[in-house]
């Protein structure tokens, strides 16, 4: 049996940055820190934080003192606010690429455009995105969802940094029939595009595919998502241990890919679970 590992699996930029930020802050300070949410979507890797005296809290009103960090995924803009407000050191972890979609989002509102997020809902980063914009904006990760849109003036599109490009594309073409102007910027984070094609190319080369990372996850769950279109015999999982030695019967390659926010500690520890099943 041959293991193929994606090369781009694992941590991103924005992750290493904010977990090296987070572990930088435990060596400075006898205090314990804490993280507004998780600060990345590793259920695994927050647990290992802790261990350092670094803890996620829900929200603000669980934290009255000290230093709060602000996770990869970005906060909405009135809680650094109330985090300054309350006398918090803070820490901003954002990402990059999603502190420049957050200010694009400002500069679009300020500059009069209807403003579009292209992504999720309920996803923290989209949150703290359209907590630049004003009352107007929407949210939408397909067509549909903007089927009642009226027809407006100026229409400006961001895109969450992870949501594929073909969803930002669909969404753009629509907003052309809908605006006179449109102004869009592709803020989807480069590595996003190339882990994706990545997973999609090595899917179609393997007899089974596992996808490692943590189920809360969104770019996780959008590879596993890409995987399974091609190779049916696609697994998520978060640790080694979920692995079913029967997925691997018949199985001659198979193919290893991870999130955004999987620590490569943890895929060595799926590519020795599976090596350790190989038969002998």
């Amino acid at each position: 049996m041959e293991i193929y590992v994606a090369k781009s699996a694992g941590f991103c930029f924005g992750v290493k940055r904010a977990l090296n930020m987070a572990e930088k802050c435990a060596g400075e300070s006898s205090a314990d820190i804490y993280t507004l949410g998780p600060i990345i979507h590793n259920p695994q890797a927050v647990q290992k934080l802790e261990e350092s005296r670094v803890y996620a809290k829900k929200g603000l009103s669980e934290i009255e003192k000290g230093t709060v960090i602000i996770r990869s995924h970005g906060a909405k803009l009135e809680e650094v606010t109330e985090a300054g407000e309350k006398g918090l050191k803070i820490v901003d972890a954002t990402c990059p690429f999603v502190k420049k979609a957050q200010d694009l989002v400002s500069m679009l509102t300020d500059e009069g455009y209807s403003v579009i997020v292209v992504g999720e809902k309920d996803h923290p980063e989209v949150k703290g995105l359209i907590s630049y914009g004003s009352s107007d904006i929407r949210v939408a990760e397909s067509v549909a969802e903007l089927e009642d849109m009226p027809r407006k003036k100026k229409i400006g599109v961001v895109a969450q940094t992870t949501v594929p490009m073909e969803k930002l594309e669909d969404i753009v073409a629509f907003c052309i029939h809908k605006a006179a102007e449109v102004k869009v910027f592709n803020t989807i984070c480069n590595a996003t595009s190339i882990r994706q094609e990545e997973a999609r190319d090595l899917a179609g080369k393997v007899d089974l595919m596992i996808v490692v990372g943590g189920r809360n996850s969104a770019n996780t769950r959008r590879l596993a998502d890409i995987c399974r279109s091609i190779q049916a015999r696609t697994h998520h999982i978060e640790v080694a241990s979920e692995i079913d030695p029967l997925w691997l019967s018949g199985a001659a390659k198979v193919g290893i890919t991870g999130g955004a926010s999987t620590p490569d500690w943890i895929i060595r520890e799926v590519i020795d679970r599976i090596s350790g099943l190989i038969p002998k």
